[in-house]
C-alpha cells in the first residue's frame, strides 16, 4: 500500500502500523489492482502467500478449504500455475489470497479493471457474497460506479483525493455529484469546509 503522506490512519483506537505485515496481523488485507498473482506458483501456493504469518497448519488448511469452497474454480485448478488462469480466474485468486489472511477489513483496488463484462458481474457477485457470508467489511475503490453501487451499503465520492460526497447508493445515484466531479465543478481542495452527505 502507498505510504501515508500526511496525518495518520487509525484502526481500533490507535494509529495503524506502517509495515505491511503488521497491517495484515491487525486484520486488514489488501488486494491490489491488476490481479498481481504469482505466475510461477501454483494456485494453492498463491493462496498460501496470503497467510505466511500464520504458523498453525490446521488453521491454514481450514482457510484454504474455505476459500476453495467460495471459489470452486480455484479448487479445480489448484495444481495449475497462476500464469495458466484467465484474467477473471486470476482476480478470483487475488481475492482468495486476500481472504487467506482472515481479515476483518478487505481493501480492494479496482477489482474489475480490464475484465470482460460477464466477469465483472461475477466479481461483484463474489464481493457481495464475501461480505454477506463471512461478515467481512469490504472497501472498494472502483471506476465502475454503476456496478459497485449495486453491491455497496455506503458510498464515498472522492475528487483529487478528498471526500466530496457521502451517502447510500440511492443517494449517490439521485445526486448530481458524479456529474459535477466529472465536469470539474466541485471546487478546489480546501474551498469547501464540509463535504456533502446524502
Amino acid at each position: 500500500m502507498a505510504p501515508v503522506v500526511d496525518g495518520r490512519v487509525w484502526w481500533r483506537q490507535r494509529p495503524l502500523a506502517a509495515a505491511t505485515h503488521e497491517i495484515v496481523r491487525e486484520g486488514i488485507a489488501f488486494v491490489p489492482q491488476g490481479r498481481r498473482v504469482f505466475t510461477h506458483l501454483t494456485i494453492s501456493e498463491n493462496l498460501e502467500m496470503g497467510c505466511l504469518h500464520l504458523g498453525d497448519r490446521v488453521e491454514k488448511q481450514r482457510r484454504m478449504d474455505s476459500v476453495m469452497e467460495l471459489f470452486p474454480v480455484l479448487y479445480d485448478k489448484r495444481r495449475d500455475l497462476g500464469s495458466q488462469m484467465s484474467g477473471g480466474q486470476q482476480q478470483m485468486l487475488a481475492l482468495g489470497r486476500g481472504l487467506m489472511a482472515n481479515p476483518d477489513v478487505l481493501l480492494l483496488d479496482e477489482p474489475t479493471l480490464g475484465l470482460a463484462p460477464i466477469i465483472v458481474k461475477e466479481v461483484f457477485e463474489k464481493v457481495s457474497e464475501i461480505s454477506d457470508s463471512l461478515g467481512t467489511t469490504i472497501m472498494v475503490v472502483e471506476h465502475n460506479i454503476r456496478g459497485v453501487l449495486g453491491i455497496a451499503n455506503r458510498g464515498y465520492v472522492l475528487d483529487k483525493g478528498r471526500v466530496v460526497y457521502e451517502g447510500t447508493p440511492d443517494n449517490i445515484r439521485d445526486s448530481d455529484i458524479l456529474t459535477r466531479v466529472f465536469l470539474g465543478e466541485v471546487g478546489e481542495v480546501g474551498e469547501e469546509e464540509e463535504y456533502e452527505q446524502g
